[in-house]
């Protein structure tokens, strides 16, 4: 793709450029407005269910993106957090400085402790997670779920951007789930398609990561991060390498249920 919005985001109006994530996707379906208020809804009763317990854990895509600029747009009294891993794309970490700058609220960022990646890469090197399976699932432990831990101490509600679109295994997503700790775990956005996250992005200026238009849909680590080719499935890009029945980091699936 050539469209390219690493410095300016889309703004309400303005023509998309030729090839970006926006000219490509954006599409709104008939019920969209419906859909839209019912997912404000959903944020709002949320926010009033778990006051001062609720976080946002965005992982900075453009899903995460709309539900950021809906909490913003709303005012309403929900924390965002994000998780550093220390191996994301640079245009990655750049939103987090982007979402202070746009919206005028602080980003909680919880990163791997340091000394648990050194002794990881010093005993299994820095491409571990081609290795097999264990190793990319044990680095993605340490990046992603150790800090999630802490992210959601002391809080009862999160929310997350899945849709289920996104991929066969999170076809059944609900709105809302609980966790293995008991917490309320709400999928705001898990009847929206594609094409009505783009159109909402362009309709009201979002921030969003430019490696989007790049044929990046679902963007994580850039080690464990490619391009995806047309056709292929939204999170091809992801773990590659791997059977697509072990497309997880960990973050979503439920120890208890055992997948």
């Amino acid at each position: 793709m050539s469209g390219d919005s690493s410095t300016v985001s889309a703004l309400p109006g303005a023509e998309p450029a030729a090839g970006s994530a926006i000219a490509l996707y954006a599409r709104k379906g008939p019920d969209f407005k419906a859909k839209l208020a019912a997912t404000v809804e959903r944020l709002s009763a949320a926010a009033a269910a778990h006051p001062g317990r609720i976080v946002q854990a965005t992982s900075l895509g453009a899903e995460d993106m709309v539900i950021t600029d809906l909490i913003a747009r709303h005012r309403l009294p929900i924390a965002i957090g994000t998780l550093d891993t220390g191996a994301l794309h640079a245009e990655t970490v750049d939103l987090i400085d982007r979402i202070t700058t746009h919206y005028g609220l602080p980003v909680e960022v919880f990163r791997p402790q340091a000394e648990a990646v050194v002794t990881f890469v010093r005993e299994h090197g820095e491409r571990a997670m081609y290795e097999s399976l264990a190793l990319r699932k044990a680095c993605c432990g340490l990046r992603k779920l150790e800090p999630l831990g802490r992210m959601l101490k002391d809080r009862s509600a999160w929310i997350t951007g899945l849709r289920r679109e996104q991929s066969e295994a999170r076809g059944e997503v609900p709105f809302e789930d609980r966790d293995d700790a008991g917490r309320l775990k709400l999928n705001a956005l898990a009847d929206w398609r594609w094409g009505e996250v783009w159109a909402y992005i362009a309709e009201h200026g979002v921030p969003f990561n430019p490696l989007h238009d790049q044929f990046m849909p679902s963007i994580g680590c850039a080690p464990c991060t490619r391009a995806i080719a047309v056709g292929e499935p939204f999170r091809a890009g992801r773990w590659w390498w791997e059977d697509e029945q072990a497309k997880e980091c960990g973050l979503h699936v439920s120890q208890a249920a055992g997948h």
